[in-house]
C-alpha cells in the first residue's frame, strides 16, 4: 500500500467520525454534535475558498454564527499541510489559539502478531461495558453526552474488541472503523485502556484483534491517530509498524471577555 494523500485520509477520518449536524460553505464543513468531542464539533477545512482573505473571513462570520446558534465555540481541524497555510494567517490574525498536536499514523495490512489475541472478545456494535469503559478514560460528560458519543461511533460500520482483566472485569477496548465508499482501508479509534490495568498488555492485544480482524475482511492498509504528547501509545504503534503520514492540530477561538461585577 502507498502512503495515501493526506486529502483522502481526511475524508476517510471525517466518514469514522461523522458529526450528526453538518453544513458545507465554500469548502468547509462545519460539523457538530452538541459539545460532544472536538474533532465532532470542528471546522474541517475540505478545500480553500476561491480568492482572497476577504472570502476566508466572510466564510469565518459565517462559521460563528453558525456555531454561535449551537452555543459552540469555533473550533477549526486544521492539516499541517501547504493547502492550509493562507487559512492559519487568517487565523492567527484573528487570534485563534493552537492545541491538541495529533498524528495521524499508517501501516500496511498483515505482519503482525499471529491473528486474534487470545481472549480478545469482537463484536459489530459497542456493548455498554464496552462503551463504559472508553467513556471512563476518553468522555467528557454525562450518560447525554455518552449517547450522542455512541451516535457517533455508530454511524460508520465498524469492530469493536474489548479485553478482559484476570477478575473478568474489562479492562481495555479498541474500534476499527469501516468507513463506506473506501472499503480497503480501517482506521483504530477508541483506543482505551482501565488505568489500573495498564502496562500489562491489554492495548496490545486489542491492537493486534483489530489488525487481525480487517486482514480477514480483506483491508489492505490501516490509519490511527495519537496525540503527539502519548509517548507510551506512540510507542505501542512505532512497535505495530506505523508510521507517521501526517498531523493536525486544532484552531479555537478565545472567548471573548465580559466585564462583571458592579
Amino acid at each position: 500500500m502507498e502512503r495515501q494523500a493526506l486529502p483522502l485520509l481526511e475524508a476517510l477520518m471525517d466518514a469514522s467520525w461523522l458529526a450528526p449536524d453538518r453544513s458545507e460553505s465554500g469548502g468547509w464543513v462545519l460539523r457538530a454534535a452538541g459539545g460532544v468531542t472536538q474533532r465532532a464539533n470542528s471546522v474541517w477545512p475540505r478545500s480553500e475558498p476561491a480568492g482572497t482573505d476577504h472570502g476566508r473571513l466572510a466564510l469565518l462570520r459565517e462559521a460563528r454564527a453558525w456555531y454561535r446558534s449551537r452555543q459552540l465555540p469555533v473550533i477549526f481541524q486544521v492539516f499541517d499541510d501547504p493547502r492550509n497555510a493562507a487559512l492559519n494567517l487568517v487565523l492567527d490574525g484573528e487570534g485563534f489559539t493552537r492545541q491538541s498536536e495529533t498524528l495521524i499514523l499508517e501501516r500496511e495490512a498483515g505482519g503482525y502478531g499471529d491473528g486474534a489475541g487470545v481472549g480478545v472478545e469482537l463484536s459489530v456494535e459497542p456493548s455498554p461495558e464496552w462503551l463504559q469503559l472508553w467513556w471512563s478514560v476518553d468522555g467528557r460528560g454525562g450518560e447525554e453526552s455518552l449517547a450522542t458519543a455512541r451516535g457517533i461511533l455508530e454511524g460508520c460500520p465498524s469492530v469493536y474488541a474489548l479485553v478482559r482483566d484476570d477478575d473478568g472485569l474489562p479492562a481495555a477496548v479498541g474500534r476499527l472503523a469501516l468507513p463506506a465508499g473506501d472499503s480497503a482501508r480501517g482506521g483504530l479509534y477508541c483506543m482505551a485502556t482501565r488505568p489500573d490495568a495498564r502496562r500489562r498488555g491489554h492495548a496490545g492485544r486489542i491492537l493486534q484483534s483489530l489488525l487481525a480482524a480487517g486482514d480477514s475482511r480483506g483491508l489492505d492498509g490501516y490509519w490511527l491517530l495519537v496525540t503527539a504528547a502519548n509517548a507510551a501509545a506512540r510507542e505501542l504503534y512505532a512497535r505495530a509498524g506505523f508510521r507517521e503520514a501526517g498531523r493536525y492540530f486544532y484552531r479555537q477561538e478565545r472567548p471573548k471577555r465580559h466585564l462583571t461585577g458592579c
